[in-house]
């Protein structure tokens, strides 16, 4: 009898403890965890991108490059090279989603082919000597979607987005400003500029469906 008390009180105790447990750690610590991760950001949501009128457009922490139509006006600031690769494709843009490094070397020809090709390219469409096209336009970053550039890269790019916007360099340039972020803590890093932020600024973004 003594047995089956000691049995009973034990099975007793133990889905005490179950329950207290799954209470705990199966409901109070993901609602905590759920409630801090929504203080004061947006990035537990994939950090959003609006545009004036509201509509989500993208993520300000995914690089999507622009494209337009050959022969067209190229209104965007653009950012590195996006999209998974390609040995064919010196720019290979694609779905975001199988984006990756290259995994091309320092000593790889591909490597050193793709960017030729892109300095030549970029030169082309900013109208400037390919000496003056900095390292991170011609190079992707490891993700393959970063957003960020160099502001090296994007006053390059001041004068052609100025011209096909009607703006004046000057209020280009101020926007650039604005949307470059310092190293992070002040040391991790150097400065770099959103392109997704900063093409939203300047009202380039699909209108609502």
């Amino acid at each position: 009898m003594r047995f089956v008390q000691n049995f009973l009180r034990q099975v007793v105790a133990g889905f005490a403890v179950l329950l207290a447990l799954t209470v705990i750690l199966g409901i109070g610590y993901p609602a905590v965890v759920w409630g801090i991760s929504r203080i004061g950001t947006d990035s537990a949501e994939g950090s959003p991108l609006r545009d004036a009128q509201g509509c989500v457009v993208g993520s300000s922490l995914i690089g999507v490059d622009p494209q337009v139509a050959p022969g067209e006006p190229d209104p965007y600031f653009h950012t590195r090279v996006t999209g998974s690769v390609s040995e064919n494709d010196a720019f290979a843009i694609s779905d975001p989603a199988a984006s990756g490094p290259s995994h091309q070397g320092p000593s790889s020809e591909i490597l050193a082919s793709f960017i030729e090709q892109r300095r030549t390219a970029i030169a082309e469409r900013e109208s400037v000597d390919p000496s003056a096209v900095p390292p991170d336009a011609v190079t992707g970053s490891g993700s393959g979607v970063d957003p960020a550039i160099s502001p090296e890269y994007a006053a390059l790019q001041v004068p052609r987005v100025a011209e096909v916007n009607g703006m004046s360099v000057g209020d280009v340039e101020a926007l650039v400003a604005e949307y470059t972020a310092g190293p992070q803590y002040g040391v991790l890093g150097a400065k770099a500029v959103n392109v997704p932020e900063l093409n939203v600024a300047l009202g380039l973004s699909s209108p609502c469906s």
